[in-house]
């Protein structure tokens, strides 16, 4: 149960955490052109521009032939998805396209809806309005069956260099096949962890089980490329220097996640979603030094990792555990030990004795996720850690002890990761 202490209301992100971000990098988040300007410059994938009109006389003078297929036009400054339209193909006479939701529209429809543009009609913010002509990203093969027509995409909260929560919103009939909540789109959260799909929402705080009109479930989908996506999340969010964002992408079938935009206010029905809440999230992370993406992602993955321990369907019977147990613990190159574990239901995350974990390589820079302060031992490093217990093999975080060196039981395994065992009394 989330407590309402862990949520993140809207006063709270504008007034605590929209500030940490410069003003220039709120600059970048609200210019689509100046993002893609950006994340191309970094070398971050990006749906490729095809044309910048400013003016009436652009959109005239556009060669729109060239445009066969497969193109988004949208406004430079838009919101919640408002002026963008997506179309599918050209016709045979050069003068009619088809969008993605089957619509056709004549070469003086497309000049009219750039006008628009032009205007304002689409813009929540600015003077300058601009329209941008890019390429459009097909749907993932993965994801075909539960979208309509439209391309769905997922949003990572970055914070800190760290993704704390991310959905898959996917586009519906009655979004027009846009993956836009606001117009009707539905969302699902994905575990941080793994990238498997959790809870599914409709119209923002409505729960849901399968999408509307059929039997196919919500949760369980596995998101292609998920470590990529994660670590471009981040990646964009270095690049414009923001230390709290929503990072919006789509994913290619072969070239893997590409950044779409960057948001400075990113929503907040996202902790419906994921069943939790963002505020928590922030405080855990906000203070640790994070060195890149990677260990950015590792330390998400670490830290929100969901139990999926009620979803499995196991065979045979739910291992029993006594209050000691031996357990293989892998290090680098191959190395591995054997140790007594003491099974703690007393502490939340696992430890592991630092002469243990030095013996295994497991100390290196590479390996530390961050520090945390541990009575009577002070700072002490947290880090990644593999070991099999009772025939199952689990990738965890596990506190460096230097009190365990002198105990017989080298491991203490947490609550953390005791999900899907039945612990005998003593």
């Amino acid at each position: 149960m989330v407590q309402a202490n862990e949520i993140l209301g809207m006063n709270a992100r504008n007034q605590l955490f929209v500030p940490l971000n410069s003003p220039r990098a709120r600059a970048i988040c609200k210019s689509k052109y100046a993002t893609k300007l950006l994340l191309q410059s970094k070398n971050i994938a990006t749906a490729k521009i095809y044309a910048i009109l400013g003016t009436p006389e652009d959109v005239e003078d556009f060669d729109w032939v060239s445009l066969k297929k497969d193109f988004v036009i949208k406004p430079t400054n838009g919101h919640a998805g408002k002026g963008v339209v997506a179309f599918r193909k050209q016709h045979a006479d050069q003068k009619h396209w088809t969008d993605v939701v089957g619509k056709i529209w004549s070469l003086e429809d497309i000049k009219l809806h750039c006008q628009d543009t032009l205007s304002g009609q689409y813009s929540t913010h600015g003077s300058n309005h601009n329209v941008i002509i890019e390429e459009r990203i097909p749907i993932h093969p993965k994801l075909l069956k539960y979208t309509f027509k439209g391309t769905p995409d997922v949003r990572v909260i970055v914070f800190n260099s760290v993704p704390i929560m991310a959905k898959l919103r996917l586009p519906t009939e009655e979004s027009g096949g846009r993956a836009n909540i606001s117009q009707g789109a539905i969302m699902t959260g994905i575990d941080i962890a793994t990238g498997i799909t959790t809870h599914g929402v409709e119209h923002k705080n409505q729960l849901i089980q399968y999408i509307p009109g059929t039997k196919l479930k919500l949760n369980g989908i596995r998101i292609p490329f998920w470590n990529q996506l994660l670590k471009t999340s981040i990646e964009a969010a270095r690049a414009a220097g923001l230390m709290y964002t929503g990072v919006d992408l789509f994913i290619h079938k072969t070239k893997g996640p590409m950044v779409v935009e960057l948001n400075a206010y990113p929503g907040l029905s996202i902790q419906v979603a994921n069943k939790a809440g963002l505020r928590r999230r922030i405080e855990r992370v906000q203070d640790l030094n994070v060195l890149n993406a990677d260990h950015g992602m590792r330390i998400g993955q670490a830290l929100f990792a969901e139990n999926f321990s009620d979803k499995i369907s196991g065979k045979g019977e739910i291992p029993i555990l006594e209050i000691e147990e031996t357990v293989t613990v892998y290090g680098e190159e191959g190395l591995k030990e054997e140790a007594k574990a003491l099974i703690n239901t007393g502490r939340f995350r696992s430890a592991i004795a630092s002469q243990l974990v030095k013996k295994l390589g497991l100390i290196d820079v590479d390996d530390l996720l961050w520090f945390q302060q541990i009575a009577g031992e002070g700072k002490q490093p947290v880090v990644e850690v593999k070991f099999r217990l009772k025939g199952r093999k689990i990738s965890t975080s596990m506190i460096v002890s230097k009190k365990l060196n002198t105990s017989s039981q080298k491991v203490e395994i947490g609550r953390k990761d005791l999900s899907g065992f039945v612990i005998r009394p003593s």
